[in-house]
């Protein structure tokens, strides 16, 4: 079930209608991401910082906070550069990231709030800045990627594990994924 990053990202920014057209944006405002992602960092950590099972994450070493902050400034300056127009390089660090949020143990229900917190400060920054509101919708576009590599990371990581401890083949896991669903739906 091994994960082809390259392949993942070509098909969400299919599915998710990533086009050259919002990459051209992206890139065009790529200062302007550069200068609002520390104020985008502490929107972000701030909302976190508030969920106490999140809290105790950020602060269970020292200075992992401010790693993690310096690694979001660059994260979402990424998101508007690219850094290979989007393709290989910037998929590989996509899905490290996911790892290391599996790893670190930030679920994505902790991720998927603060991050559309973060589209929504965006979202504010966009209209006080006096920038077009396309500008949103191509930054919202590659988050939902972005998310969907971490989720994906989380997939790939439970499945991995299950199998190499169990023995069980990749169809029977997804078998038992879907007859277990199944049970738990009302």
């Amino acid at each position: 079930m091994a994960l082809d990053a390259h392949e993942f990202m070509q098909k969400m920014q299919s599915r998710i209608n990533f086009t050259d057209k919002d990459k051209n944006l992206l890139q065009s405002e790529a200062n302007w991401g550069r200068e609002i992602a520390p104020k985008m960092a502490e929107h972000f950590y701030a909302y976190l910082n508030d969920d106490p099972e999140m809290n105790s994450i950020l602060h269970a070493k020292e200075g992992r906070l401010h790693r993690l902050h310096e690694t979001f400034i660059q994260w979402f300056h990424e998101m508007f550069t690219g850094m290979d127009n989007w393709g290989e390089a910037y998929a590989d660090r996509r899905w490290r990231i996911g790892l290391v949020h599996v790893q670190v143990g930030i679920l994505p229900q902790h991720v998927v709030p603060a991050m559309a917190n973060v589209v929504h400060e965006v979202g504010s920054s966009i209209k006080r800045d006096g920038k077009d509101e396309v500008l949103r919708d191509a930054l919202g576009r590659i988050c939902m990627i972005d998310l969907a590599f971490i989720e994906q990371a989380y997939v790939e990581v439970t499945a991995a594990a299950v199998l190499q401890e169990t023995g069980w083949t990749e169809t029977l896991f997804r078998r038992l994924i879907a007859s277990g669903a199944g049970s738990i739906t009302h």
